[in-house]
């Protein structure tokens, strides 16, 4: 028997879908993550076809005393060009019509297939947003982890280590949002965010059964064409190798709090933009669980009401959960 492609839906992943009297429910969405940075960070059209060219200052002119009937050497200041590349993020969907039309609720069911591959791209620009590598995956835009990934390199004062030393580590990140410090870029010319585009009921060639075969389906097309474009480096701070083994079994664990005060003073000025902090669960956890000691100490660490929501910050600084953000990190030398 030939096997059905595993990119269409089936009539028993169909049945799986239905509540007991035919409808479609309200799928729970177990694979559901929060990655919070994409509601935060700010978003930029690009000056490039395939992303933006920022020019940034590298060297200060030299500047000197005189004496009167003294003159100055002339001077001047030095530049150069970063080129930012942007990803294009895709994903289809193609739905027999006949299967869609089975309880006659078809807004309904596609409804619910149409969440499902929202969340999915959203997972993916939020995972890519930290850990995208263009040098080894091109089709990828560069993200936040390989620029981060040296305490030795020029921007190695942000890259404050947190003593782990095995492959069990995450990190947190501090970022100030801006036009001049880190931004999201899109394509000159393109859209902003995720793009829908609904084609409808079309005529399209299965890769079930008889090669070539054709069925009506209903089709639909996300993507998102997206970078992001680091400025000023001194604007985005890793706290890495948090090991996760010994901050859960609470053996000489990392000191949350301390490195994030090592971060915020790490940031020229917070005013350039919009700063937050960004890490996983489980690291959210235990710094609640710290802050009980720090808090009794004055440390900083409230719970601020933000739109009927009880958020943490940490002096002034909102603190945003990530789950794109991995607990299997390897360690930054």
């Amino acid at each position: 028997m030939a096997a059905l492609s595993v990119g269409a839906l089936t009539l028993a992943e169909w049945a799986k879908r239905l509540d007991p009297d035919g409808k479609v429910p309200v799928i729970v969405e177990l694979l559901q993550q929060t990655n919070e940075i994409l509601t935060d960070m700010r978003w930029l059209e690009g000056n490039l076809p395939t992303g933006h060219r920022t020019t940034v200052r590298t060297g200060l002119p030299a500047v000197a005393w005189r004496l009167l009937n003294q003159g100055v050497t002339p001077g001047k200041s030095t530049t150069t060009q970063i080129d930012e590349q942007c990803g294009m993020l895709e994903a289809w969907s193609e739905v027999d019509v006949d299967l869609a039309r089975l309880n006659g609720n078809i807004s309904a069911f596609r409804l619910s297939e149409a969440q499902a591959f929202i969340e999915a791209m959203n997972q993916e620009m939020a995972s890519t947003l930290f850990h995208g590598n263009s040098g080894l995956a091109p089709e990828e835009f560069l993200g936040l982890s390989p620029r981060y990934s040296l305490s030795t390199a020029t921007n190695g004062s942000h890259v404050i280590k947190a003593g782990g030393a095995q492959s069990d580590n995450s990190s947190i990140w501090l970022i100030v949002w801006g036009a001049n410090t880190v931004s999201g870029i899109f394509p000159k010319g393109s859209k902003a965010g995720l793009i829908h585009d609904d084609y409808g009921e079309v005529t399209v060639e299965v890769t079930a059964g008889v090669a070539g075969s054709r069925m009506r389906a209903f089709q639909e097309r996300w993507q998102w064409q997206a970078g992001i474009a680091v400025k000023d480096w001194r604007y985005a701070v890793r706290i890495c190798n948090i090991d996760i083994s010994t901050l859960i079994a609470n053996s000489s664990p990392a000191d949350l709090t301390q490195h994030m005060i090592k971060a915020i003073h790490r940031i020229p000025t917070m005013g350039m933009g919009k700063p937050a902090f960004y890490m996983n669960r489980t690291c959210l956890e235990f710094l609640d669980i710290q802050r009980l000691d720090d808090i009794r100490g004055g440390g900083g660490l409230t719970y601020a009401n933000i739109d009927g929501v009880n958020r943490p910050s940490f002096r002034g600084i909102p603190i945003n959960t990530s789950d794109a953000l991995l607990e299997s990190e390897d360690t930054v030398s």
